[in-house]
C-alpha cells in the first residue's frame, strides 16, 4: 500500500512537470516531493489595484446623483434684466454698399464711339486757369486714402528709411520716380517714332528691361489716338493726364502704364489704379476736346527684371464699380 501511493504521487508530479513543459526524465529520482505543485504562475499585478475604490465610488455616486440646473438662456437673460436693466443691443453695421449722392454717368450720350482715322495724336497740355481750383486725379486719391492703405504705405516706407536711412530713401524714390518718367517717355517715342527723339543716354540701360516686359503688350496696341494728353471733366471739376488712348486688341481704350518691382498679376493688387482710370474714361468723355468717348481701360505693369508685363483689362461692365467708388472719393474730398 505504501508503494502503491508513492508511485502515485511520483506520476502525480511527473503530470505537473509536463503542464509545465519540462522533460519527465528530470523526475526520475524524487527525493522530496509534493502532491502540489511547486511552481506556479505569478499573478500580474492590476494597475487598479492601488485605487480608492470607496472614494471612488463616492465621486460617482454624487456626480449621478446631482440634480440638473432648471435655468435656461431665456430665464438667466431675464435675471440678468431684473438685476441690471435691458441689455443695449448695438445695431451690426450695414451690408448695403455706399453709393454716391450724385451718381454722375459715365459716358456721355452726346458722343459717339467713333471709328479710328489716321491723324496727329492728341497731345493737350495740361493748362491750370488761376481762376479755377481743379484738383488733379492723383491728388484727389491721395487725400483719400483708405485708412488701411495708408497704414502699409507708412509701414512700407518706415521699413525702407530703418533700412536705407533718411537720405538713402529719398533717393530711391527719385529714383523710382524718375525710371516711371524714362518708361513713359520711352513708350512716347515707340508710338511717334517720326519725332525727334530727345534721347538721354542713360534711357536704355534704365528702361530696357521694362519695354522688354511690356513688348508683348505693345503689340496688341493699334490705332493710338492720343498720348500724355490732358484731360478735364466739366461737371465734375476734375483733370488729369492720360497715358495713352488706343485700340486693345479691337477695344479702344484709355491706357495707363505701370512700373513695378513686385509682380501684381490680379487686380486688387494695383490698389488704386482702376479707380484712377475710370475718373481718366469719365474726364475723356466729358471733355469737349475729344470728338469721342471712351468704355474701357487697361492697366499694364511692366517690370524691370523683363519678366512679362501684367495686363489688366476692364471692360465697360468691369469698370461701372470703379467709377462709382471713384465718385465717393470726388465726395469725401470735396467734404474735407
Amino acid at each position: 500500500m505504501a508503494i502503491t501511493m508513492q508511485v502515485l504521487k511520483v506520476l502525480i508530479q511527473c503530470k505537473c512537470a509536463r503542464s509545465m513543459g519540462l522533460p519527465s526524465g528530470q523526475f526520475s529520482r524524487v527525493d522530496h516531493f509534493s502532491t502540489s505543485c511547486q511552481w506556479r504562475a505569478r499573478k500580474k499585478v492590476s494597475q487598479y489595484s492601488t485605487v480608492d475604490t470607496e472614494r471612488y465610488k463616492s465621486l460617482v455616486r454624487a456626480v449621478l446623483t446631482s440634480k440638473t440646473s432648471s435655468q435656461t438662456p431665456v430665464s438667466i437673460e431675464d435675471e440678468d434684466c431684473q438685476l441690471y436693466g435691458p441689455v443695449i443691443r448695438s445695431r451690426p453695421p450695414s451690408q448695403q454698399p455706399k453709393v454716391p449722392k450724385n451718381l454722375h454717368p459715365l459716358l456721355n450720350e452726346a458722343k459717339g464711339q467713333s471709328e479710328y482715322v489716321p491723324g496727329p495724336l492728341a497731345r493737350i497740355p495740361l493748362q491750370r486757369d488761376s481762376n479755377t481750383t481743379s484738383p488733379s486725379v492723383t491728388r484727389i486719391l491721395q487725400k483719400t486714402m483708405p485708412p488701411d492703405q495708408a497704414f502699409y504705405l507708412e509701414r512700407w516706407k518706415r521699413m525702407m528709411i530703418a533700412e536705407l536711412g533718411e537720405e538713402g530713401f529719398k533717393e530711391y524714390s527719385l529714383k523710382i520716380f524718375r525710371q516711371g518718367q524714362l518708361f513713359h517717355s520711352a513708350i512716347e517715342d515707340h508710338f511717334t517714332p517720326e519725332t525727334p527723339s530727345k534721347e538721354d543716354p542713360d534711357r536704355p540701360l534704365e528702361v530696357s528691361g521694362f519695354l522688354e516686359s511690356a513688348s508683348h503688350v505693345l503689340n496688341d496696341i493699334t490705332g493710338v489716338r492720343a498720348i500724355e494728353s490732358a484731360v478735364h471733366h466739366s461737371t465734375l471739376q476734375y483733370l488729369g493726364i492720360v497715358d495713352c488712348v488706343a485700340q486693345y486688341r479691337g477695344s479702344l481704350c484709355v491706357i495707363d502704364w505701370k512700373t513695378s518691382e513686385k509682380p501684381k498679376p490680379l487686380l486688387h493688387h494695383t490698389y488704386d489704379n482702376p479707380l484712377q482710370v475710370a475718373a481718366y474714361i469719365g474726364a475723356l468723355n466729358s471733355d469737349n476736346n475729344y470728338s469721342y468717348q471712351v468704355k474701357n481701360g487697361l492697366i499694364v505693369v511692366a517690370y524691370k527684371d523683363g519678366s512679362p508685363a501684367h495686363a489688366h483689362f476692364l471692360n465697360s461692365k468691369q469698370i461701372r464699380p470703379f467709377w462709382e467708388k471713384w465718385l465717393l472719393r470726388l465726395e469725401e474730398y470735396a467734404e474735407k
